[in-house]
């Protein structure tokens, strides 16, 4: 079974009316986040916006919060987001907004209440690097970018 992990909501006044994010189906790994704009607001091709969603969460410590894009959006428009996926720090009190790019060939335009991203909570490992001469050998040591080509593996 899920774990639920309560997340605490501060409502803005921009985001009055709106729902809260919940999970839209039993196995949803996220939840949608809203556009909480006065206007609409239009992102021509090639441009970015930054999109409020009038909500500060508070990240329990040992999580991150992950604004990754709504695939719909991006087969259907080009639109995804410009950083995904996009990192809340479970120290971060601030409103939640999400950086949209408009990849496609038409101006594309955001209403109020539009979903236009995901909000996944994920946990998260604190790290220390350990400097050191060498690393531990492994079968694909430095190979990377490509060097296991394209084409499907023989067998």
């Amino acid at each position: 079974m899920t774990e639920l992990i309560s997340i605490p909501v501060v409502r803005m006044d921009h985001a009055e009316e709106l729902p809260l994010p919940k999970a839209m189906t039993a196995g949803a790994a996220g939840v949608d986040l809203l556009a909480a704009i006065g206007s609409d607001t239009v992102i021509m091709p090639g441009g970015r916006a930054l999109i409020a969603t009038g909500l500060k969460i508070a990240i329990p410590q040992g999580f991150e919060g992950q604004v990754r894009p709504r695939s719909g959006l991006a087969l259907n428009s080009g639109v995804t987001i410009l950083n995904a996926p996009g990192t809340i720090d479970s120290d971060y009190r601030g409103e939640v907004a999400v950086i949209l790019i408009n990849l496609g060939q038409e101006p594309f335009t955001i209403k109020r209440g539009d979903r236009i991203a995901q909000l996944v909570i994920c946990p998260v490992a604190q790290i220390c690097f350990t400097e050191t001469d060498s690393l531990p050998a492994t079968e694909r040591s430095d190979g990377g970018f490509g060097h296991t080509g394209i084409a499907q593996p023989p067998g």
